[in-house]
């Protein structure tokens, strides 16, 4: 059984992912801060896993922490080894995420994200293990177009968000061509991970005001919030809201495991992978089928375009499908109905559960 350390593993996509991991049968190491997370997801991660739950405690050890801290880094890889389990690769979510907190913070973002994982390969590489799966995101691709974005599409993110994903792939790109070890490495480039495990256990839980769409839909249908802001209603778009490829979280967890599972195949490889599934939706477009499949009001009001955002994004996907053998197969209806149950099942996130 392979040792995986995953880095931000509690967090929504992490969560998710390790849940993935621990049903695919690896055993895992997940360090994270919890600075925009919560201890509790993991705990549900071991609950739902297909695995004996005894089984699954046995295999996921946790430890809190940052990527920052080279010494507790080096500690968690020798320790690794002297347990007669060495990490053998590692899946790297852990980083900040706010498209707009980036463009007021673009210090913290460079100094997180980037010296960061700088910092994470170096413990990698002094360790002898080379092989990873990075988060890496579509904001590094050029502001708009209206063509499916390829792997080959040009690169220029226009907020410090994007602009820490990409020093992150360039970094790698250095570590494969330049080092003489072989090194495994895949960035999955996302497009909108969204939804909720079908058990409604875990999700996505911001602490403070959420950053992204989705959570914020659920918010304001369940009563939390008055209503939803839509940023823009003069996008070049046929409603004139921004169309994003929303993309069922668990298929895009399904994708780490498939990524893996290639470098694992391989002695050395860099691979860009676009994580979507190659459809486009509105905001408004989303928030009808919410609506509709949900039996429910997302009461909203039209507000001025973000800093940083974009008209549309969304993925060609052709290269995973074929590198990965791996393809989205949950719908827009399943990402509402999931994420929605997510919602229902735990109207405060995983704080209410805490007190």
């Amino acid at each position: 059984m392979k040792t995986i350390l995953v880095t931000g593993g509690s967090g929504f996509i992490g969560s998710h992912t390790c849940l993935a991991l621990l049903d695919f049968g690896y055993n895992l190491v997940v360090l994270d801060s919890y600075i925009n997370s919560s201890v509790i997801a993991l705990k549900r991660v071991i609950g739902l896993s297909k695995t004996q739950k005894q089984s699954a405690q046995n295999t996921l050890h946790e430890v809190r922490g940052d990527i920052r801290d080279y010494k507790l880094l080096s500690k968690v890889f020798v320790e690794a080894i002297k347990n007669n389990a060495p990490i053998e690769a590692v899946i790297h979510f852990a980083g900040l995420k706010s498209v707009e907190e980036s463009v007021r913070e673009p210090l913290l973002y460079w100094n997180v994200n980037v010296e960061g994982s700088r910092n994470l390969f170096r413990v990698m590489d002094e360790n002898n293990c080379r092989t990873i799966v990075f988060s890496s995101s579509a904001t590094i691709y050029a502001s708009s177009t209206d063509n499916l974005l390829t792997e080959a599409s040009e690169l220029k993110p226009c907020n410090p968000y994007g602009k820490t994903k990409l020093a992150v792939e360039e970094l790698l790109r250095d570590l494969f061509e330049n080092s003489e070890n072989n090194w495994r490495i895949a960035n999955l480039r996302y497009f909108n991970p969204v939804g909720a495990h079908s058990s409604g256990e875990i999700g996505e839980s911001p602490l403070e005001k959420p950053n992204n769409l989705f959570p914020y839909i659920c918010q304001v249908a369940i009563g939390s919030r008055k209503q939803l802001q839509i940023y823009g209603s003069d996008w070049p778009t046929p409603d004139g809201t921004g169309i994003r490829d929303y993309i069922h979280v668990m298929d895009l967890a399904e994708a780490h495991s498939a990524a893996l599972e290639y470098l694992f195949s391989k002695q050395s490889k860099l691979l860009n992978l676009n994580i979507g599934t190659g459809k486009g939706t509105s905001v408004l477009e989303l928030v009808k089928t919410f609506e509709k499949v949900n039996g429910c009001k997302v009461p909203y009001v039209f507000s001025a375009r973000r800093l940083g955002d974009v008209s549309k994004t969304v993925a060609n996907n052709q290269l995973s499908i074929r590198t990965l053998a791996w393809e989205p197969s949950r719908s827009l209806s399943d990402i509402c109905r999931d994420g929605w149950r997510w919602q229902m099942l735990n109207p405060f996130g995983y704080s209410e559960r805490t007190h």
